[in-house]
């Protein structure tokens, strides 16, 4: 499975790493995710990949 955010839809982006002597090398940037199970309005349980930061939003929701 990929690793995206199923509320915002962010993904892992890519970018350069750079060194002193601004010398550039690609790398990614990778989502901070985190899997959670969620209760449904009719019991049942699934899960969702969620990030961080959206997370601590919706802490006292999910």
């Amino acid at each position: 499975m990929a690793r995206v955010c199923d509320f915002t839809g962010r993904w892992t982006w890519s970018g350069n790493m750079r060194s002193h002597s601004m010398r550039s090398t690609k790398r990614a940037f990778k989502v901070n995710l985190i899997e959670k199970k969620v209760k449904m309005e009719d019991g049942s349980k699934i899960k969702i990949k969620v990030s961080s930061k959206i997370y601590k939003k919706l802490k006292g929701f999910i």
